[in-house]
């Protein structure tokens, strides 16, 4: 269950969802606070799951900053299913999985420092869900990468080939 309050500090009105929503702006017109109750969401800036994307773990958010948003914008959910156990996925440094490869199976916190892949035009996740983060240390934008083939950054919903950092995620129901 995650709850959406229109102001900062879990105050103002508020709506509990507990599945899937294409669009909540039916429900309030701005976010600035968030507790997950259970479960890991992907939260989307508009309607119909696009624009900026937040992966939000158990826990509470009392201002949108600190679910690193770039405004009080929420208007789509999703409800990431449970995770297998194992988590494994290809980076490659050109379109359409050419170029290097390097295997990943856990968290990195710096793809560049690890890999010495300052950009990842293509990717194949193999098992499990991540989180791509454009910067190091999980942080800048984040994007949501199921178990499927992306054969150009642009797949997976970026502007760029920017990649700092990968982040599995894993159960915490």
């Amino acid at each position: 269950q995650i709850t959406f309050y229109e102001d900062r500090g879990f105050q103002g009105r508020c709506y509990e969802c507990n599945s899937d929503c294409p669009n909540l702006q039916l429900y309030f017109s701005r976010c600035n606070s968030i507790r997950v109750d259970s479960g890991c969401w992907i939260l989307y800036e508009r309607p119909n799951y696009q624009g900026h994307q937040y992966l939000l773990r158990r826990g509470e958010y009392p201002d949108y900053q600190q679910w690193m948003g770039v405004n009080d914008s929420i208007r789509s959910c999703h409800l990431i299913p449970p995770q297998t156990a194992s988590h494994r996925m290809r980076l490659y440094e050109r379109d359409d999985h050419k170029g290097l490869m390097m295997e990943l199976i856990e968290d990195c916190s710096c793809l560049q420092d690890r890999f010495q892949f300052s950009e990842v035009r293509s990717l194949h996740v193999l098992e499990g869900c991540w989180v791509l983060y454009e910067m190091p240390n999980y942080c800048g934008r984040q994007y949501l990468l199921r178990p499927r083939e992306y054969r150009q950054y642009q797949d997976w919903g970026a502007m760029d080939a920017k990649a700092g950092s990968l982040q599995r995620v894993v159960d915490l129901y």
